[in-house]
């Protein structure tokens, strides 16, 4: 429960894209969503009214960039932009996955750098804070002039890691050479374990198109945990996994942030000869993605603790230095 606060309410308003986590996360709270209007016109215009005041309170904003995520950003901004013009005290954009975090930068002339453009766009409706888990870089912190809270799934998936496959001779694979630092991260709270990575490759003119090429470390007879933030279709974890079997891995767990699985990617996870795919619930995964080896762990309350945190005026990096 928060701490009484005669002169300060927080309020948690959600948007459409997944009410579900938005309840979760006022349940930990011990508060409730607000209630909010929200409809589309006809024409696709996106309407937004709070139901009662809201004058002078702490606003969080949840919404997470899932499919339509450009509907899904469109609809916070109006909901930032109500929340502005009905006199709130501050506003904090929740979002547990961010739109846009793989276009951090330029890999050719002429690209945008999208991920900057939607932080720029939060601070023109009058965000104050951001707050999202596991960003795809951790330059993206920089792309908005205010403070951003870097969230971690890491606790909650290796203290779910741990206690699975306790027993089992480890190593820990980073995907690629991006990853290593976080991949690190694991090897040190799973006790110094192994750490491997995959060198590969990426065409910059191919979306979601990687090949992954060759293992660097012995990973022959061991249980191997290859460690990343997003599947998306799946190319790179099911090529990363492939590697590894044919190192001779005696098995491997995939795990990941953020489980957007589009395309064919959950039929092709559950068929790749992973052990187990594990992925927190930052983005909804609806049944139909989901698969018999597939383990969706909940993300609700490292956010509710981050909220209070904010609110409260204590630490967020606290949640997170007590190790898994």
């Amino acid at each position: 429960m928060l701490s009484s606060n005669a002169a300060r309410k927080l309020v948690l308003v959600s948007g459409r894209s997944y009410p579900d986590l938005a309840r979760d996360i006022a349940s930990y709270l011990g508060i409730d969503v607000l209630k909010t209007t929200l409809y589309d016109f006809a024409n696709g215009e996106i309407y937004c009214r709070y139901t009662q005041s809201v004058r002078g309170t702490d606003a969080f904003v949840f919404q997470t960039h899932c499919q339509p995520i450009n509907k899904w950003i469109m609809e916070q901004l109006i909901m930032i932009d109500a929340l502005k013009r009905a006199s709130v005290n501050s506003i904090t954009a929740v979002i547990p996955f961010l739109g846009y975090s793989r276009q951090d930068k330029k890999h050719l002339g002429r690209e945008p750098i999208s991920c900057k453009l939607v932080m720029d766009i939060l601070t023109a409706a009058g965000v104050d804070r951001v707050m999202s888990v596991d960003l795809h870089t951790a330059q993206i912190q920089g792309f908005f002039n205010g403070p951003v809270d870097h969230l971690q799934a890491m606790p909650t998936l290796v203290s779910y890691i741990k206690e699975s496959m306790k027993g089992r001779d480890l190593a820990i694979v980073s995907p690629d050479a991006g990853r290593i630092k976080v991949s690190e991260q694991w090897s040190n709270r799973l006790g110094g374990v192994p750490l491997v990575f995959l060198h590969k490759t990426r065409d910059v003119t191919r979306p979601n198109v990687t090949v992954s090429k060759e293992v660097v470390g012995n990973v022959a007879g061991k249980d191997c945990v290859i460690v990343d933030d997003i599947i998306d279709t799946g190319g790179t974890i099911i090529g990363a996994t492939h590697a590894l079997q044919d190192a001779g891995a005696k098995s491997v767990t995939l795990v990941a942030t953020h489980a957007l699985l589009n395309g064919n990617a959950s039929e092709a996870l559950a068929s790749c000869g992973a052990r187990e795919v594990v992925v927190t619930d930052t983005v909804p995964v609806p049944e139909e993605k989901r698969f018999k080896n597939l383990t969706v762990l909940s993300i609700a309350p490292v956010l509710a603790k981050a909220i209070k945190a904010v609110f409260e005026h204590t630490s967020v990096a606290g949640i997170f230095e007590d190790g898994a």
